[in-house]
């Protein structure tokens, strides 16, 4: 017993490291500037998302189409049937919690702000077109869907999946590093890796404070369209208190436990309320809606998604929109693809791309087609009225869109009890997420360093907060990515040579051969 224990105190990793304390002055150094000079951290936020979005646009477009394809090759081609794991290791979570928990760490949250205002927008104003046409509906559903679905879920896949093949199938640690190692196995790997572990962790604090700080803002909206409360810093502040609460006593329950349980309610309550849209709205255009939107998508998608504008003086449209959806998702990149290569252990490489592209991207246009549907219905058919509410106020847009159906006050109450759990799911894995990546990808990390990241997590919301702006909160969160996007575009490389072994004419990795022990396949 005590030589046990002896064993797993050599063996436990040390609280603080190299990636941990750097990472830490880091934060720390950023945020103290925020708070004694915020308009000039504002400023230069937003002057390097302009850059990114302006000076390289031409990038981002082709590097995220080429996870997609990228992902369609691993799917399909010789190496769909490689698990993540040992050949006998079989998945550690049920399909539907699995899912439940991509969504959660995902984009849920995202969804229902963007659910109803996105697709109006774009009816209203789509590129190159006349808004307000039926022909401006269809563009709009296709627009959307461009920006949710296949492309979004790619780079998240593509993210986790470099990370989830090294820790299973080779057992190495769960870190950003851990494949570049295939990329540079000199003295230089070291500082390499330290440096794209600390971008990492980066682009996750960042990212995350700014989606919390826009969901916080969604439900303060939601508790002032329903409740009457009045919507200024004070509620926000009090929002984000609560929040921390929750997501602390989640984080540190573990993925298995906290994390899980409430992925799953929040699936079974997004469902619900996508149900009472489909029944109680107008069924029959929501379907028809639904099936022409899968139709036009992916006929449309081969240029779409090489589709710019350079013969038109639409750069602001495609750097406030797409643009900005593709460097945010590739922000999130470390995050959730870490959370979800932690939680996809067993699973088939062809599995695991059906289950965290196809399936999402299909539920993504369900959920659109229902309440962006919906939306433009009213618009067309309807009284009409919907577009000049989503226009004055983006985060209470879900809210005046509920207003139009029966017991819209309570339906207004799920859907912010529905955000805020959304964001306390996101908010307890990112803070997993980073915990393990400053603990040398220790997959179950302390209890501390979760403690640390959290605390750190809330002060930079609330410093975003403070400001109340939706921009600068969206140049928070995509910051990270182009340091990160190099970094991934190595990670593949390392992956690509390390996957080649898995050839049915190679022999295959001897960590993969199939060594679960007895209690762990029972």
């Amino acid at each position: 017993m005590s030589e046990n224990a002896d064993s797993a105190e050599t063996e436990r990793p040390p609280l603080f490291n190299a990636v941990f304390v750097i990472s830490l002055v880091c934060v720390a150094g950023i945020g103290g500037w925020g708070l004694v000079d915020p308009d000039g951290m504002t400023n230069v936020f937003l002057g390097f998302t302009n850059y990114m979005l302006t000076g390289i646009s031409w990038y981002w477009l082709l590097i995220t189409t080429g996870f997609l394809i990228l992902s369609g090759y691993l799917a399909f081609g010789p190496y769909g049937s490689v698990r993540l794991g040992a050949d006998d290791e079989r998945p550690e979570f049920s399909t539907g919690s699995w899912i439940a928990m991509l969504f959660a760490g995902g984009m849920g949250a995202g969804l229902l702000f963007w659910g109803v205002a996105e697709p109006i927008y774009h009816f209203e104003g789509p590129p190159g077109m006349e808004g307000g046409t039926p022909q401006a509906a269809r563009e709009a559903m296709v627009i959307t869907n461009l920006h949710w679905g296949l492309h979004a879920w790619a780079i998240y896949g593509v993210c986790a999946l470099v990370i989830a093949y090294f820790t299973f199938r080779r057992r190495d640690t769960s870190e950003i590093s851990t494949p570049l190692k295939s990329v540079f196995n000199g003295p230089e790997g070291k500082p390499i890796g330290t440096l794209a572990n600390v971008l990492g962790v980066l682009a996750v604090v960042f990212g995350l404070a700014g989606s919390l700080t826009m969901g916080t803002l969604q439900v303060r909206g939601g508790l002032s369209e329903v409740f009457g409360l009045d919507a200024n810093t004070t509620l926000s502040l009090i929002i984000m208190a609560v929040l921390f609460v929750c997501y602390m006593l989640s984080a540190t329950t573990g993925v298995d436990k906290g994390i899980k349980i409430l992925s799953n309610l929040n699936m079974l309550i997004a469902i619900a309320l996508l149900l009472v849209v489909i029944v109680f709205g107008p069924s029959r255009f929501i379907l028809e809606t639904f099936v022409n939107s899968i139709g036009e998508y992916f006929a449309r998608l081969p240029a779409m998604a090489f589709r710019m504008f350079p013969y038109e003086d639409l750069v602001g449209w495609t750097s406030g929109w797409t643009l900005t959806y593709l460097i945010w998702w590739l922000a999130w990149g470390p995050f959730v693809g870490i959370f979800v290569a932690r939680i996809s252990r067993g699973r088939t490489i062809r599995e695991f791309c059906m289950g965290v592209i196809f399936v999402p991207t299909m539920f993504s246009i369900l959920w659109f087609a229902a309440f962006g549907g919906t939306g433009i219905y009213i618009e067309l058919f309807g009284g009409g009225g919907l577009s000049e509410l989503v226009f004055a106020d983006v985060t209470s847009a879900l809210f005046a869109f509920l207003d139009y159906f029966p017991a819209g006050a309570l339906l207004g109450g799920i859907a912010c009890l529905l955000i805020f759990i959304f964001l306390v799911t996101s908010a307890d894995s990112g803070t997993f997420v980073l915990s393990m990546m400053t603990t040398d990808g220790n997959l179950n990390p302390p209890v501390f360093h979760k403690m640390v990241w959290g605390v750190l997590i809330a002060v930079l919301t609330s410093g975003t907060l403070l400001t109340g702006s939706i921009t600068v909160a969206k140049a928070m969160a995509i910051t990270g990515a182009l340091p990160f996007s190099v970094i991934l575009l190595l990670q593949i490389v390392g992956f690509m040579r390390a996957i080649r072994s898995e050839r049915p004419d190679r022999t295959r990795p001897r960590e993969a051969r199939g060594h679960v022990d007895k209690m762990a396949a029972e």
